[in-house]
């Protein structure tokens, strides 16, 4: 199991370095909030407000955002704004009334999936809606077993902790949960072979539950791969897996929290990159650009057990307010032609990386779809190098572009800005790399 990597969060042991303002507010929030709480880089920034793409600090200073997935859509997009604002205005319950909203959210965001994919549940967040998923595959399958890779992160709650190896040591795994190596192709024989490669690891793990009395209950994937260190080909090599679980009669689970809503350009959903059909999808608060709301898709059939023999309900999980932000965001997505943008400006990125991995031996492989890409970083030696990827998302943050690292070793740039990320942005980000690599 892996250790979390905080290899570019603030040292408080530092304040006393900071402005007198920094330092201050940073104080006050030690006092206040749990210990568990971390900030990002060596210098905490404190930002006032955000627009599109960019964040303004409390001095007035303009910030990149290259790692925000979560407003999908853009910062403070004033058209999710408005139907916050109005929808708050009018009318917030809970879902045991009628409500025109979250049927008509429903059927729009279920447009954007495979038939047999058919009934919504919703929650406020990614980890509840994992959570739920979790519920429904036990009811469904009668299994307790679940399958995901070995530096997953899917979420918070106990349940889903205890399925999340990235939080690290101190939240130990379920007893029926068995980790896989992520289908990086570097482990497999050959690019081709990643499918094969994955569809043994989760074969062996399917086959240790069974001599352990451990009936499957499903795999669990970001379809993306992102704390594994972001891994998208080649297209379809989920295939076999997927068939390994089902023919062990458990059921196909894609995250969708961060690869979903077009952020792939080429597809809504990472899923529909491997050519499947989930038994189960879930979603989060990038469906309505950060305000509290996420979701479950299932197939019909996957309900039917969970719906005669359990019960749920979320008292505030696809209110109308909720529902009317995450109606604004498929808007935008339409309106804005979201999905080709993502497609366009992140192949632009991509192959700008590419060619600085030619200048600058610090980069190793580049990876990712659309507008989230991983970068390896190394060291002298050529070997991956947290230290020297801390160093470079620090450098970055001082001269306004934010960013991040992530993967096992924390030595994997994570690059998944506002889907109207532009050329203009993707060049200033390349180029302060640029700048940056060659002073590091």
């Amino acid at each position: 199991m892996s250790v979390p990597v905080m290899i570019n969060a603030f040292d408080s042991r530092n304040a006393a370095n900071l402005d007198e303002r920094t330092r201050d507010l940073v104080e006050r929030r030690q006092r206040v909030l749990g210990q568990p709480y971390r900030m990002f880089y060596e210098e905490p920034v404190h930002f006032d407000w955000a627009s599109g793409v960019r964040l303004y600090d409390a001095a007035g200073n303009t910030y990149l955002d290259a790692y925000n997935n979560v407003p999908c859509v853009g910062h403070c997009h004033p058209r999710v704004v408005a139907a916050i604002a109005e929808q708050a205005a009018r009318l917030n319950v809970h879902t045991r009334y009628l409500d025109e909203s979250i049927v008509g959210y429903a059927e729009r965001l279920l447009a954007h999936f495979p038939a047999e994919t058919n009934r919504l549940m919703l929650t406020c967040t990614g980890s509840e809606a994992n959570d739920l998923a979790l519920r429904i595959a036990r009811n469904h399958t009668g299994g307790t077993g679940f399958i995901v890779t070995a530096n997953a992160y899917h979420g918070i709650s106990h349940a889903i902790a205890a399925m999340s190896p990235s939080l690290g040591l101190n939240v130990p795994l379920a007893v029926d949960v068995r980790t896989v190596a992520a289908p990086d192709p570097r482990l497999a024989a050959s690019p081709e072979a990643v499918g094969a490669f994955f569809e043994r690891e989760v074969r062996t793990a399917i086959a240790d539950m069974q001599r352990h009395g451990i009936r499957p209950a499903a795999l669990l994937v970001d379809t993306i791969f992102s704390s594994d260190g972001v891994f998208s080909e080649p297209a379809g090599f989920l295939a076999g897996a997927v068939a390994a679980i089902r023919e062990a009669g458990g059921l196909f689970i894609a995250d969708e929290v961060q690869a979903g809503f077009g952020r792939m350009g080429s597809h809504m959903w990472g899923f529909q990159r491997h050519g499947l059909v989930p038994d189960l999808v879930t979603m989060g608060k990038p469906m309505g650009n950060g305000y509290p709301i996420a979701g479950v898709v299932a197939r019909e059939e996957v309900l039917e057990r969970f719906a005669r023999e359990a019960r749920y309900f979320n008292t505030f999980g696809g209110n109308p307010v909720a529902c009317a932000a995450a109606t604004a965001v498929l808007d935008i997505l339409r309106d804005e032609d979201l999905l080709a943008n993502a497609a366009t400006v992140g192949a632009h990125m991509k192959a700008g990386f590419e060619a600085l991995s030619k200048r600058h031996d610090t980069i190793g492989d580049v990876r990712g779809q659309g507008l989230f890409l991983g970068v390896d970083i190394l060291g002298a030696d050529g070997a991956p190098s947290p230290g020297v990827a801390g160093d470079l998302v620090n450098a970055l943050r001082r001269r306004r572009v934010l960013i991040s690292a992530s993967g096992p070793l924390g030595h994997v740039l994570k690059i998944r800005p506002p889907l109207p990320f532009s050329i203009a942005d993707a060049d200033e980000l390349l180029q302060v790399c640029d700048e940056v690599l060659a002073n590091l």
